[in-house]
């Protein structure tokens, strides 16, 4: 594939947008957060989704924006990985959005729809022991897909990071499908930016403790990444880093702009401005490891936020859902979006919020039929939208 120059770059990104939300029911979901909201308005059950406690919400709480993530102390936990999204806004958006995505994926593992209902169900579970201790709760049996990439995360190195995102162990971004080459104003820009002597303190007091040290970006380029991201601004920057014995060390660090979120926010919610800043303060409030290592910043007059890249943060890829392992996962799953509420919330809340999310269950072992309606809705939708755009990928192909 040719590397293609800024010009070209939209037509580029647009393309290989279309092409993944193409390849399945579940990345169409991922991929089109405007129309979940869109559409969850005008479903029947939109006038029953309660009203929830005023507090930071994901936003886009799918399954590819959970996993692993490392403090800076070491500390791997499972938490909200990506707040691009994030508003302060209705929590019951965050349990509809998970819940479609764990229907969709459940369907693509040609699961039945008993197994969809069993893990909305499960949701409610998880959900509410978070509420009810966010700190012990009980998340239920560990799921084996979350067991595997816990592991993997905690035996991960920077070799391993540098073979998946550099193709090997040399200090270099290697330009191809992924890397693009930098424009000379985006490469005077990121030059600007890592001689900040601020900016690059914040950037490395994750896990650096040698005070006597050079810095210095190595390399730097645009990087094609994502779903609903592509076509923003996005770069990839290598810094080596020189104790005082000589010995380089190497730091990868991932570079994206923030724009306006499609998440509904509360009218009455009081959020930073500034876009970065924005998604800055969500990550403190949901995911206190990733918000450690984030930097708001402003480079060529736009948004944007810095992290460095370890190798412990991974996305919990479920491609396949066994029957066995589906309810477990969805309690598991809704259990940490749950503790990303709660730490929000002080025990009447909770408490409150808890009661108003089960006033309409049938019984103690069904979901909230407001929930339930709302996932069925939103897959059929998410289905036949999924199906035309297929088409239409077809036809332009």
């Amino acid at each position: 594939m040719p590397i293609p120059i800024a010009a070209e770059r939209t037509r580029v990104l647009d393309a290989t947008r279309t092409l993944k939300m193409a390849r399945s029911a579940h990345a169409y979901v991922r991929g089109n957060t405007a129309k979940f909201y869109e559409w969850l308005a005008q479903s029947p059950a939109a006038a029953r989704v309660p009203e929830g406690p005023s507090v930071w919400i994901c936003g886009d709480c799918h399954l590819g924006n959970l996993g692993p993530i490392v403090s800076g102390g070491g500390q791997v936990d499972i938490q909200i990985r990506d707040l691009d999204q994030a508003v302060i806004g209705n929590p019951a958006h965050d349990l509809v959005r998970l819940g479609l995505s764990l229907a969709t994926a459940a369907r693509g593992s040609d699961l039945p729809g008993v197994t969809t209902a069993l893990m909305v169900q499960e949701m409610v579970e998880g959900y509410a022991s978070a509420m009810n201790d966010p700190t012990s709760g009980d998340p239920g049996t560990e799921p084996d897909a979350v067991r595997s990439v816990r592991r993997k995360a905690w035996n991960r190195r920077w070799r391993h990071l540098a073979k998946d995102r550099l193709d090997g162990n040399e200090p270099r971004i290697p330009m191809g499908r992924k890397f693009w080459p930098l424009t000379p104003e985006e490469h005077d820009a990121l030059d600007a930016l890592f001689n900040d002597e601020d900016v690059m303190q914040r950037i490395l007091a994750f896990e650096r403790h040698d005070e006597d040290r050079t810095v210095r970006m190595i390399d730097a380029a645009y990087w094609m990444k994502g779903c609903s991201s592509l076509g923003l601004l996005r770069y990839a920057v290598l810094i080596e880093i020189r104790s005082a014995k000589g010995r380089p060390s190497y730091a990868l660090v991932d570079i994206k702009e923030a724009t306006a979120p499609v998440a509904p926010a509360y009218r009455d919610a009081t959020m930073p401005e500034d876009n970065a800043h924005r998604v800055f303060a969500a990550a403190k409030a949901l995911s206190p490891h990733l918000g450690e290592r984030m930097i708001p910043v402003q480079m060529m007059a736009r948004s944007l936020f810095i992290r460095e890249l370890a190798p412990q943060d991974l996305k919990l890829e479920i491609d396949q859902f066994t029957e066995s392992q589906a309810a477990r996962a969805a309690r598991y799953l809704a259990f940490v979006v749950g503790k990303g509420h709660a730490r929000q919330m002080d025990h009447i809340t909770r408490h409150e919020w808890r009661e108003r999310l089960e006033a309409d269950r049938r019984t103690s072992i069904d979901a909230p039929s407001w929930l339930w309606e709302s996932v069925v809705a939103l897959a059929g939708r998410h289905e036949a939208g999924y199906l035309d755009h297929c088409r239409r990928y077809a036809l332009a192909a």
